[in-house]
């Protein structure tokens, strides 16, 4: 039976790799398929891998209709078992609707995979919709880390090395180093590190000062005194 399958995690845990890699597999078993992405960081109409994989796609936007592009599609006698759509968290809600039906009344397989959520540790809408209609929901074990070396949780934007927590939700960009070029980027932290808001660069930063104890203060209770009578 077909089913919407969707596989969220943050960013560097290999999403996109695993939609490339779930494509060659159907292909090499002679299933038909289409593949989509939106707002990828390589640029429009592609799935691009950190790998250096990657491969062309449609482009997903705010008026795509997946379940008129099916149609349209299986009119004209083309073959068709399965989507691949990545970067999935940028579909707007009534997007995964449409993926949902193409489940439900066509019978096609539907893979999606994306972000759960935002900078602001918010849903995307799409994100939650597919948490809501998936008929399987997959975080993926590939581990992400923060530079502490914790496993990441929570997907930072930063604005020249230094996080921020307001702005739009959607702001394409890349992962940044620790010694950023003045642009806004990406980062994935722990959720000591998130919500406390020290990046790689913030902590270089207070490492060349000589400003990091040589231990964690949250590794120990601070208790108030009372004041003296």
């Amino acid at each position: 039976m077909a089913e919407l399958v969707f596989y969220s995690g943050t960013m560097d845990c290999g999403k996109s790799t695993l939609a490339l890699q779930l494509n060659h597999n159907h292909s090499a078993r002679g299933r038909a398929g289409l593949l989509f992405s939106c707002n990828d960081r390589a640029g429009e109409s592609i799935i691009s891998s950190r790998l250096g994989l990657q491969t062309g796609a449609i482009e997903v936007a705010e008026g795509t209709d997946f379940w008129e592009e099916v149609v349209r599609r299986r009119t004209r006698g083309a073959a068709l078992d399965y989507l691949i759509c990545d970067e999935a968290q940028f579909y707007t809600p009534l997007q995964i609707e449409q993926l949902a039906r193409l489940v439900d009344e066509m019978e096609l397989d539907v893979f999606a995979f994306g972000i759960t959520a935002d900078f602001r540790t918010r849903l995307f809408p799409g994100s939650q919709r597919l948490i809501e209609l998936a008929d399987r929901v997959h975080v993926l074990q590939v581990e992400a880390l923060c530079w502490c070396g914790r496993r990441a949780t929570h997907n930072a934007r930063t604005l020249d090395g230094v996080m921020v927590v307001e702005g739009d939700q959607v702001v394409v960009g890349d992962v940044t180093s620790s010694t950023p070029e003045g642009r806004v980027g990406y980062e994935t932290l722990c959720r000591r590190h998130y919500m406390r808001r020290v990046t790689a660069h913030s902590a270089n930063q207070l490492a060349e000062k000589d400003q990091l104890l040589p231990f964690d203060v949250s590794d120990f209770e601070v208790c108030a005194v009372p004041p003296q009578r």
